[in-house]
C-alpha cells in the first residue's frame, strides 16, 4: 500500500537462531517486524521506525515472548526495500523501539526525538556460561545497581524544617516557600521516636534540615534520613531568633521555628553538610577519643601526686616523669615508705636496672632519697589509706595505658591506609601522633577550604577583629576547630627543632614582645598556608622548595638564616 508522500514496507526475520532450537520445552512463535509508514524527506536517505506485532497471538503462552523470528522475503517492489540488509535479532532480546537509518553514513541522518524507555529484558531459565559468572546472555541493564541519589539543588527545597535537639527529645517545625507552618511536633530520642520521624516527613521528599550542631546523634540519624542538612552556629541561631522576637522569650518551639524561617531565607547561601568519608570518620573519632583518654590519664596522674605527697613525698621526689609506667611499677613494688625502706640498697639497683629507671647522674640522688623515706612520720590511718588509693589509681593508669597503646595501633592503621598519609607524615616533627590527628581535622574534600585564609580560620589561628570607629582590637579566634588548634599548637612547637626557619621565627617573635603562645600560633598560622598548598597540589613538604620560595619572596627570615649561617 503507497501513498503520497508515504512507503510501507514488511520484513520478517529468519529463526535461525531461535531459542526452541536449544530447548525442545520452549514453543515456537514467530514475530512479524513491519517498517511502519514514514515520511519522504527531500534527503534521499529517510529513517524507518520498527513496530513489533504478533503472528500467532493464540499460541501465546508459557513461552519466550522475545524470540526471533523466521525470515522471510522482502517486498521487492519497494525501491527502499532494496536498500535494506537481512537483519539477525539475538534470541531472548527485544528490538529497541528507536530509529534506525537505511544509509551507511548516519553521520548524514537527520536526527530524530531520543528512543523511548525500553523495558526490562524477561531470560528463559539456562544456566551459567562456563565463560564466567560475569557474562551474561541478555545484554540489556535497564535497571542496573542502585545509584546514590544526587544532591538536591536550593531551588529543587520546597520545605524548610528546624530542628532543636536535645539529648533525650526533639522539635521539629517545618514551613514552607511562603512561610506557612505545615507541621510541628516533637518526638523522643529513641528508636520509635525515630520511626514517628520518617513517617512525618515522608509527605516532604524536597526538604531542607536547620541545625545548631554538625556531629553527634542527631545528625548521623537525619543524615540517615536522607535529608539535606545545613548546620547553623549557635551564636548564629541566637541571633536569628532574637530578630524574631525582641522579647528575650525562648522556647523549643520558638528556636525551631526561627531556624526554619532562617533557612527559608537565607539557607541559599549556607553551605550544605557532606558525610564524611567512613576512613577520615572513624580516624577523627579515635584520635579524639584518644585525646579524651588522655586527659583521663592526667587526671588520674594528678590524683595519684595528690595522695603522694599526704604520706609519701620521697616518692614524688626520686622522679620527676609519672607518665612512665615504670613509675607505677615502683608504688606497686614498694607501695610505703616502710616496705621502701624494708627492702634495701640491693632490691633498689634491681628494680632500677629492671625497669630501665638507672640513670647515672640521677642514681646517687635517688639512692640518697630512698634511705631517707622512713623518716615521714604519718599515722598508720592515714599511711593504710593513701596507700590503698595509690594502689587502685596504679591499676587504673595500667589498664588505660594498655587501651591507649591499643588505640595508637589502629590509628596508626588508619592513617597508612588512608591516601594521603604521605602528605601530613612528611611534615617535619609531625611524627606518627601529631601527623593522623591533623589529617583526620583537616580531611580530604578539598572543596571545603578554598584559599589558605579559611583553613586558618577553621583551625583558630586567625585572629578576630573589632573594629568602630577610632577602635581597634583584636582577639583570639574562640569559634573553631578546637582539636585542630590544639594539634597545630602542639605540631607547630615541635617543628622547631626539625626547620631552621621556624626556630628562627619563633625567637623573632618572642624578641618583640609576644608570649610563647602567641609566637607558637604565629608560627601555626604561617604552617597553615604551606599545610593548604601541600594539601590542595597534592605534593610533600620539601624544604629545599620552601627556601627557594622564600628567596623569590625576599623573606626576612630567609634574612636572619643567612646572617647566622655567616656567624
Amino acid at each position: 500500500m503507497r501513498q503520497a508522500g508515504f512507503s510501507s514496507v514488511c520484513l520478517f526475520v529468519p529463526n535461525s537462531h531461535h531459542p526452541s532450537r536449544r530447548c525442545p520445552k520452549m514453543k515456537r512463535q514467530n514475530y512479524q517486524f513491519q517498517i511502519a509508514d514514514f515520511p519522504i524527506h527531500n534527503s534521499p536517505f529517510s529513517d524507518t521506525v520498527f513496530k513489533l506485532n504478533h503472528s500467532d497471538s493464540s499460541e501465546i503462552g508459557a513461552v519466550n515472548k522475545f524470540a526471533a523470528a523466521e525470515a522471510k522475503t522482502v517486498n521487492k517492489s519497494s525501491d527502499i526495500a532494496k536498500t535494506l540488509r537481512p537483519v539477525k535479532t539475538v534470541a531472548g532480546r527485544m528490538p529497541h523501539h528507536s530509529a534506525r537509518s537505511l544509509c551507511c553514513h548516519p553521520a548524514r541522518v537527520y536526527r530524530r526525538k531520543p528512543a523511548e524507555l525500553r523495558g526490562p529484558v524477561q531470560k528463559s531459565e539456562r544456566t551459567s556460561p562456563h565463560e564466567g559468572f560475569c557474562i551474561s546472555v541478555t545484554g540489556d541493564r535497564t535497571f542496573g545497581g542502585r545509584q546514590k541519589p544526587p544532591m538536591k539543588n536550593w531551588n529543587e527545597i520546597t520545605h524548610y524544617l528546624g530542628f532543636d535537639w536535645a539529648k533525650d527529645h526533639h522539635q521539629v517545625v517545618i514551613v514552607d516557600r511562603q512561610a506557612r507552618i505545615v507541621a510541628e511536633f516533637q518526638f523522643e530520642h529513641s528508636l520509635e521516636g525515630w520511626n514517628t520521624w520518617r513517617q512525618r516527613v515522608r509527605d516532604y521528599p524536597a526538604l531542607a534540615v536547620a541545625i545548631e550542631t554538625n556531629q553527634g546523634a542527631a545528625v548521623e540519624q537525619l543524615l540517615q534520613s536522607g535529608v539535606t542538612i545545613y548546620p547553623v552556629n549557635p551564636r548564629s541561631a541566637k541571633a536569628y531568633r532574637q530578630r524574631k522576637v525582641p522579647t528575650s522569650n525562648k522556647t523549643d518551639q520558638l528556636d525551631a521555628w526561627s531556624l526554619a524561617e532562617a533557612l527559608r531565607m537565607e539557607g541559599q547561601n549556607w553551605r550544605q553538610l557532606q558525610p564524611l568519608d567512613p576512613l577520615i570518620q572513624e580516624l577523627r573519632l579515635l584520635c579524639r577519643d584518644e585525646l579524651h583518654l588522655i586527659a583521663q590519664r592526667t587526671s588520674l596522674i594528678n590524683q595519684l601526686q595528690q595522695a603522694l605527697m599526704e604520706y609519701y613525698p620521697s616518692a614524688l621526689e626520686a622522679f620527676d616523669d609519672w607518665t612512665v609506667p615504670a613509675t607505677w611499677k615502683f608504688l606497686e613494688r614498694f607501695p610505703t615508705p616502710d616496705a621502701l625502706s624494708g627492702a634495701g640498697l640491693k632490691k633498689w639497683n634491681a628494680f632500677l636496672h629492671c625497669h630501665k629507671l638507672y640513670r647515672q647522674n640521677t642514681h646517687e640522688r635517688r639512692m640518697a632519697v630512698f634511705s631517707k623515706a622512713g623518716q615521714w612520720q604519718v599515722s598508720e590511718a592515714i599511711q593504710r589509706a593513701k596507700s590503698f588509693l595509690v594502689l587502685s589509681l596504679v591499676k587504673c593508669l595500667i589498664i588505660l595505658e594498655k587501651q591507649l597503646q591499643q588505640y595508637r595501633k589502629r590509628i596508626e592503621e588508619l592513617f597508612a591506609s588512608h591516601p594521603d598519609h604521605h602528605l601530613f607524615g612528611s611534615l617535619p616533627g609531625a611524627g606518627p601522633k601529631m601527623a593522623p590527628r591533623l589529617l583526620s581535622e583537616v580531611g580530604d574534600d578539598r572543596t571545603l577550604f578554598p584559599d589558605a585564609d579559611s583553613l586558618r580560620c577553621y583551625a583558630g589561628t586567625a585572629p578576630v577583629s573589632y573594629q568602630s570607629g577610632q577602635i581597634h582590637k583584636v582577639y583570639l579566634r574562640r569559634q573553631c576547630n578546637k582539636p585542630l588548634r590544639c594539634a597545630i599548637h602542639l605540631w607547630a612547637d615541635l617543628s622547631r627543632r626539625w626547620c631552621q626557619w621556624a626556630q628562627i621565627y619563633y625567637q623573632q617573635l618572642r624578641k618583640r614582645g609576644q608570649s610563647h603562645a602567641q609566637a607558637v600560633r604565629c608560627l601555626g598560622h604561617r604552617w597553615l598556608k604551606i599545610i593548604w598548598k601541600m594539601w590542595q597540589t597534592k605534593t610533600t613538604y620539601d624544604e629545599a622548595l620552601h627556601t627557594r620560595s622564600q628567596h623569590q619572596h625576599g623573606s626576612w627570615v630567609l634574612q636572619l638564616m643567612d646572617h647566622k649561617t655567616g656567624e
